[in-house]
């Protein structure tokens, strides 16, 4: 597969500095890069942004995530390998990126999370399941490959 044009982010002025600007605002709140990354990974794999899901796992590998945790982020629910604020994290990561019309965020995903978290943490895992939201859209639109930075 070839990239049908350079990606966005190298090609608008502006674009990547406000992308970073957002991910510095999200390690500001409180939550463990760990956390970040799964949640980025999972959003990563529910869109099914290849470059996105590669990128994540890597960066989890060298952060230094064991393989058991990452073949598993995608059955996170069966898994034995995650803690219960985890969990909570990747729960609200499927709810936003799925938006059910029915119920986009059910109370009790939501009450799970905020057990875990304080609303500057919830804030960061928020805008870092909108921001993973981002770049698989933009890079599933300009068919980004897997791999290639």
């Amino acid at each position: 597969m070839q990239a049908r044009m350079i990606n966005p982010t190298k090609t608008l002025p502006g674009a990547a500095q406000g992308y970073q600007a957002l991910l510095q605002a999200i390690q500001q709140g409180g939550v463990p890069q760990t956390v970040l990354d799964l949640v980025h990974l999972r959003t990563s794999q529910i869109n099914g942004c290849s470059f996105c899901v590669d990128y994540g796992a890597r960066s989890l590998k060298k952060a230094g995530e064991t393989d058991e945790r990452l073949f598993a982020v995608a059955a996170w629910r069966e898994a034995p390998y995650f803690t219960d604020a985890e969990r909570a994290a990747l729960a609200l990561a499927e709810a936003v990126t799925r938006l059910d019309p029915a119920d986009p965020v059910p109370d009790a995903i939501w009450e799970e999370a905020s057990r875990h978290y304080d609303e500057k943490g919830l804030g960061a895992i928020i805008y870092m399941i909108a921001l993973s939201n981002l770049a698989s859209r933009v890079n599933i639109a300009v068919r980004q490959v897997a791999g290639q930075q």
